[in-house]
C-alpha cells in the first residue's frame, strides 16, 4: 500500500498522520521533540496534525519552537492546523462558556497566529475544526478567500462535518474543500451509518480519522462491545502474526475511501507500528468479521 495520498492536485498526505493533540503531556524538551519529529519523517511519515486549541493554546508553540532548531525540516513536512472553537480559559477570558466562531476575522486571526507559532509562513491544511449551529459560510468564504491569496493556508477542509454541512459550506466557495477529518475506528462505525462513507466515495474525498484506536478501550476491555470487538482482534492478529492495533489500522487502511489514521502518540514504536500496518492485507471476511463484532449482529 503506498506511503502517500492525494487530495487535490496541490497536496498529498502521508498515509499515517502524527498527531499532536497531548503533546503538553508528553514532557518532552525542545530537543526531544525535535528527535521524534526526526524518527517521524524518517518512518514516511511528513504530515503533522495541530488545533490552535490544543493545550489550551500552547501546542503549536511547543512544536514551533523544536522545528525553529531545524527550521529546514518544514519543507520535509506538511502542517495541519484547525481553528473555531473558542474554550472558556484565560486565552478567552470575556467567555464563560465554551462556543464556536467561524467569522471572517476570528478564522484569519487563529490561522495567523497558528503560523506565528509554528513558525512557518504557511499551512498546508486548515480545517474547521467542527460544526456550528450558528455558522455563516459567507464569513468563511471570505476568511478562506483571503487566506489562499495571501499564501498563509494553501488548502481548506472540514473535520466532524455531515455530508448536508459539508455540501452547504462547499456551495459557497471557488476552491474545493480538501478532506473532512471525522472519528473512525473499529468501536465507531458512525460515518458508516450517516452516509458520510458515501459521500466521501461520490466525491472522491479522502477523509483524516481521528481516534484510530477508539481511545484504547479495546487494550483493556471492560463492555460487551469491547470484549467482542478485542476477541475476533485477537483471532485475527494471531493469524497473521502482528499485535491487534496493527489490525485496528489496517482494517481502517484497507477500506476504499481512503482513510487517512491520525497517530497521536510519543513513542516511535507504537508510530512504526501503524506504518508498519499499511504492508497488512486482511481479507474481506476478516474486514467484516470486525465490522460484524463492533455492530453485534449479522448483515441483514
Amino acid at each position: 500500500m503506498e506511503n502517500r495520498i492525494a487530495l487535490n492536485d496541490n497536496l498529498s498526505l502521508s498515509r499515517i498522520v502524527h498527531g499532536y493533540w497531548r503533546l503538553r503531556d508528553w514532557n518532552l524538551s525542545d530537543d526531544q521533540l525535535l528527535k521524534l519529529i526526526e524518527q517521524v519523517l524518517e518512518l514516511g511519515i511528513t504530515s503533522f496534525d495541530h488545533a490552535d486549541i490544543y493545550g489550551n493554546h500552547t501546542c503549536e508553540a511547543y512544536f514551533g519552537r523544536a522545528l525553529a532548531l531545524k527550521p529546514e525540516l518544514r519543507e520535509k513536512m506538511e502542517l495541519i492546523s484547525k481553528c473555531g472553537i473558542k474554550m472558556a480559559t484565560d486565552y478567552n477570558p470575556e467567555l464563560d462558556i465554551k462556543i464556536y466562531d467561524y467569522s471572517t476575522e476570528y478564522i484569519i486571526k487563529q490561522a495567523e497566529t497558528s503560523l506565528k507559532n509554528l513558525g512557518t509562513d504557511r499551512l498546508d491544511l486548515l480545517l474547521l475544526h467542527r460544526p456550528a449551529p450558528f455558522f455563516n459560510p459567507e464569513e468563511v468564504a471570505k476568511a478562506f478567500d483571503q487566506l489562499k491569496s495571501s499564501g498563509k493556508v494553501l488548502n481548506f477542509g472540514v473535520s466532524n462535518f455531515s455530508p448536508a454541512q459539508f455540501d452547504t459550506l462547499q456551495s459557497y466557495l471557488d476552491m474545493p474543500l480538501a478532506t473532512n477529518q471525522v472519528e473512525i475506528s473499529v468501536s465507531c462505525l458512525a460515518h458508516f451509518e450517516n452516509e458520510n462513507t458515501e459521500y466521501f466515495l461520490k466525491h472522491k474525498i479522502k477523509p483524516m480519522a481521528w481516534s484510530p484506536l477508539a481511545g484504547g478501550a479495546i487494550f483493556n476491555p471492560k463492555t460487551e462491545k469491547e470484549q467482542r470487538l478485542a476477541a475476533v482482534l485477537k483471532t485475527i492478529a494471531a493469524a497473521l502474526n502482528t499485535d491487534i492495533d496493527q489490525v485496528m489500522y489496517a482494517w481502517l487502511l484497507k477500506h476504499p475511501t481512503g482513510i487517512m489514521p491520525i497517530v497521536g502518540s510519543q513513542h516511535i514504536k507504537r508510530i512504526k507500528s501503524a506504518v508498519d500496518a499499511l504492508k497488512i492485507e486482511l481479507s474481506l471476511e476478516q474486514w467484516y468479521k470486525i465490522y460484524i463484532a463492533s455492530k453485534g449482529e449479522d448483515l441483514p
